[in-house]
């Protein structure tokens, strides 16, 4: 079975050597680049399954790569580190389309421990049966197709990043339930997180900015004071 391939862009030499030797030690393929000119060579040879990427490098910097890698279609999910350790650096780097984000120094086994919980959301679910009719859940002018992991809206696929597919997912299938914050960050990622954690409000923005003709003012996702948010497949009546 080939191994999951995983780039590691980091202009700090230690850090590269550190997180390919033990990713290696892991089970994975792993190739590092010191800035974005060699990570785009790379990415011109072959997409890896997944990109662990430095906020902070000379020329070009990561937030930077990760706005351009996210405006093309099939662009990796993406792990992002930084010596920035406050929430509202965090918050940015979700925004621009990191699938999850943590702050330097960190220790390798919990680096591991997220590159397996965004790969297993990125994972279509394997199946040894014939083919079968997609799963489908409609929903306005959208269809979400829970094997293929996909949204269309009029045929016309939307890109989404893997922790907005899962998001995604979650909410069409629990449907007119309210989902707290907690909840929904568990079923994301599956670790320990910090209890003031708002990343969750940041990915349900960047979700309503792919399905709500008016983000700003929801007819699918819609804020539930105290409670968290509530799926409504029928949009507003």
């Amino acid at each position: 079975m080939e191994k999951d391939l995983i780039y590691v862009t980091d202009d700090d030499p230690g850090i590269r050597e550190l997180v390919a030797e033990y990713l290696e030690g892991q089970g994975y393929a792993v190739e590092t680049a010191e800035d974005a000119k060699s990570l785009d060579a790379l990415l011109a040879l072959r997409p890896p399954d997944l990109l662990v990427l430095d906020w902070m490098m000379p020329g070009e910097d990561g937030l930077s790569i990760a706005r351009r890698l996210r405006a093309q279609p099939g662009f990796p999910p993406i792990i992002m580190l930084s010596a920035k350790g406050e929430d509202i650096d965090r918050i940015i780097g979700l925004e621009v389309g990191a699938d999850d984000y943590l702050p330097k120094p960190f220790n390798p086994r919990e680096l591991l421990a997220r590159i397996r919980a965004v790969m297993r959301r990125q994972a279509p679910a394997a199946s040894a049966l014939p083919a079968s009719p997609a799963r489908l859940v409609k929903f306005g002018p959208f269809a979400v197709n829970l094997d293929a992991r996909t949204l269309a809206r009029d045929g016309a696929e939307i890109p989404l990043t893997s922790g907005e597919y899962e998001l995604l997912e979650i909410f069409v299938t629990h449907a007119n339930r309210a989902l707290s914050r907690d909840w929904l960050m568990d079923q994301l990622r599956g670790f320990e997180r910090d209890p003031f954690d708002r990343s969750i409000d940041v990915r349900v923005n960047r979700l309503r900015k792919k399905i709500e003709d008016d983000p700003a003012n929801p007819a699918y996702i819609r804020t539930q004071r105290g409670q968290g948010y509530l799926f409504i497949p029928q949009g507003k009546s």
